[in-house]
């Protein structure tokens, strides 16, 4: 009997040729993603690499300086990045706490989260088109950062608000029913024990949001525009917050696309050079997000 059981056991059992090709086709898929990801880094690296430096980082494109650089293009898209998160971080978060903790399982929260899927497929041009109107023509906002920002704002809403409730759901309901048991009140319950503990999710549907910013191209050149003009700050404290907050409503290109229009012009060292850039910081980004989630997860 011993004997029957032992030769039944997964360890001792013979490899089917039908688990052999399974396997070797895993590998083979595992190895070309591989591949694949090596040789777009290795080869935007071997066209860009070069014309990476100090004046690449600090200047601003100009025929008759003879420059090529990206820095108002940096300034721009960290312009973009921190008011789409402002606006689209408190929305998202406060959406999906209301949606899970709050709504219940009725009709009304199913259309509202299918509206939410169904936002996060819709195509970033027709997000650009429709920030362009709304935004630039009926608000009269134009070409600017602020009409990039707030189109872009609808676009990672949905990725934060799906991030945030799949985070809530993980928590175990032993927490919440713990809390009000001890008599705390719902809001007390979501502020000091489910917010923290769901904070992980939290914080990845929010890196996850700034990458989408980051990469974005398509929608901005709808409504952001393409300058690239830095802003001249003086000794005037009162003056150099006007002309930082000046900056948001006129028109400004970030590095996405910058690379856009090196690319149309022909000028493919700087394209690539950006590429490398946007690489490093996508780089950057997915450790950031398994740091985050790591240390969250030891407190």
């Amino acid at each position: 009997m011993s004997n029957i059981a032992k030769d039944n056991t997964l360890k001792n059992r013979k490899c089917r040729v039908s688990d052999v090709l399974l396997m070797a086709a895993i590998y083979i898929a595992a190895a070309l993603s591989v591949t694949l990801l090596a040789g777009i880094i290795g080869y935007v690296f071997y066209k860009g690499f070069g014309m990476l430096s100090a004046e690449f980082f600090t200047s601003t494109p100009s025929v008759l300086k003879g420059t090529v650089g990206i820095a108002g293009n940096l300034v721009n898209t960290l312009y973009i990045v921190l008011i789409t998160l402002f606006i689209a971080t408190p929305i998202g978060v406060g959406s999906a706490i209301y949606l899970n903790e709050y709504a219940g399982t009725g009709k009304l929260v199913k259309i509202i989260e299918f509206t939410t899927e169904t936002l996060s497929g819709i195509p970033s041009v027709i997000f650009g088109l429709f920030g362009m109107v709304f935004f630039g023509n009926t608000f009269g906002l134009s070409y600017s950062i602020l009409t990039g920002a707030l189109t872009l704002s609808l676009m990672v809403l949905p990725l934060i608000t799906r991030n945030t409730q799949e985070a809530l759901r993980t928590v175990p309901l032993s927490y919440r029913s713990g809390a009000l048991g001890m008599g705390a009140t719902k809001w007390y319950m979501i502020r000091t024990i489910l917010l923290p503990s769901a904070m992980p999710g939290i914080v990845t549907g929010i890196i996850l949001a700034l990458g989408r910013i980051i990469g974005e191209s398509a929608a901005l050149l709808f409504t952001a525009g393409s300058g690239y003009d830095l802003i001249r700050l003086g000794s005037n404290l009162g003056g150099n917050l006007e002309k930082i907050a000046d900056k948001t409503l006129r028109s400004g290109g970030t590095l996405t696309v910058q690379l856009y229009l090196y690319m149309s012009k022909g000028e493919y060292d700087a394209a690539f050079a950006i590429g490398c850039v946007l690489l490093v910081i996508a780089f950057l980004l997915n450790i950031l997000t398994k740091f985050v989630a790591r240390s969250f997860r030891r407190a």
